[in-house]
């Protein structure tokens, strides 16, 4: 539909259409209009069609088509202009939308995409150095950031401390009595073997005297039978105490210990590790897209302090028509065009996305706007990915 223009009023033009016109200033002869009232057209320049493609249709700006000398002069006419009417202008619009087509129907719209590498500290602090600026570039193992780690310190010495201690019980357990206890055992020990040998003597002459009659007793007979025994049992006793002090604590307390030398090694682990979650350094080597926080500032659990952007992280999303994604494989090559970069940058495709989506906003698509398409991701080197910025538009050759 094509709508004249009256006073106040928006002519429709395409939605989704690019359109480039060139004007040409005439000065036609005055002749009167074809129409003695009411809304009409005046123009008076000549259009020349450079591009044009759409089919949908919102209101152009009057300002637009007043400066090709196109307006709406509710029905007064000025001298030497002459009226355009409704079918008139409808098919010159025609005549431009025959003449024009695309270009560039062998390239798609992009823009690039970065994913960021947020670093934090699942610890909080105060930060208390910040190495990095942003845009800078950083390598593996360089330093980001620091909090404060008094608190993480003395955590990690007590731990160390306990350690020591539990390790020194352990050891206590599995030794047994001391040395000078051991050696007083075996003297006991040795003096309770004398004994016996002194008993087993005396009972041997009470019953040798026995034999004769008159010589002894019946109870001095019995009674070096009984310290014979006695010693005996004594000696017994004290050969099982030196074994037990030889064998030092219950096993069971040996188990205890070693358990609680295991714990205070883990303690220590985590108190390490706490420690030196205060300090980040680069997991991968990129740029410096933004530091989050000041020096000072008190930074809670998790929150990123530094967000990196590697060059392997960087990538290329076109949107592709549906018709046209068969043919594109990943792996394939790729060819992106950035303004103000005359050579353009090669790549690969890496993803093609299984799900049909209208052409997003952000892509002023020189297709018609109804028809689906398909996101591709390419990726390129390292070398290459540094020249591309996220959120920079791009033209890319698939095919």
């Amino acid at each position: 539909m094509i709508t004249q223009i009256a006073r106040g009023v928006h002519l429709a033009r395409p939605l989704g259409w690019v359109a480039s016109a060139r004007f040409e200033d005439s000065s036609p002869s005055p002749r009167p209009s074809p129409q003695g009232r009411g809304s009409r057209i005046v123009c008076r320049s000549k259009i020349r069609c450079i591009s044009v493609s759409s089919t949908n249709w919102r209101p152009l700006p009057l300002s637009l088509w007043e400066r090709a000398g196109v307006r709406g002069n509710g029905g007064r006419n000025k001298p030497g202009q002459p009226a355009l009417t409704a079918a008139s202008f409808a098919l010159a619009t025609l005549c431009l939308c025959a003449g024009c087509g695309n270009p560039n129907s062998k390239r798609v719209q992009g823009y690039v995409e970065g994913e960021f590498v947020y670093v934090a500290s699942p610890l909080a602090g105060s930060l208390e150095t910040l190495s990095v600026q942003r845009g800078a570039q950083v390598k593996i193992g360089e330093p980001l950031f620091a909090l404060d780690d008094t608190s993480e310190k003395a955590a990690r010495d007590e731990a160390e401390r306990r350690l020591a201690q539990a390790r020194a019980n352990w050891e206590d357990t599995k030794k047994g009595k001391r040395t000078s206890e051991i050696e007083s055992l075996e003297a006991q020990l040795q003096q309770a073997r004398e004994a016996v040998t002194f008993s087993e003597a005396e009972l041997a002459r009470q019953e040798k005297m026995a034999r004769t009659p008159g010589a002894t007793s019946q109870q001095e007979l019995d009674r070096a039978r009984s310290v014979r025994d006695q010693d005996r049992q004594r000696v017994a006793q004290f050969e099982a105490d030196l074994k037990t002090a030889q064998l030092g604590a219950r096993s069971d307390l040996i188990v205890a210990a070693e358990a609680d030398v295991r714990a205070r090694e883990a303690a220590l682990a985590r108190a390490e590790w706490d420690l030196s979650q205060k300090s980040q350094a680069a997991l991968q080597a990129g740029l410096v897209f933004d530091t989050l926080y000041r020096q000072g500032e008190w930074v809670a659990a998790g929150h990123p302090v530094v967000a990196l952007l590697p060059p392997q992280n960087i990538k290329v999303r076109a949107f592709v028509p549906e018709a046209r994604v068969g043919s594109i494989h990943p792996g394939d090559s790729v060819k992106v065009m950035v303004d103000g970069v005359g050579k353009p940058f090669d790549g690969k495709v890496s993803f093609i996305s299984p799900r049909a989506e209208y052409t997003p906003p952000v892509i002023y698509s020189q297709e018609s706007r109804d028809k689906l398409v398909f996101m591709v991701e390419a990726v390129f080197d390292d070398k290459t990915a540094a020249n591309l910025h996220p959120g920079q538009p791009v033209d890319v050759k698939l095919w």
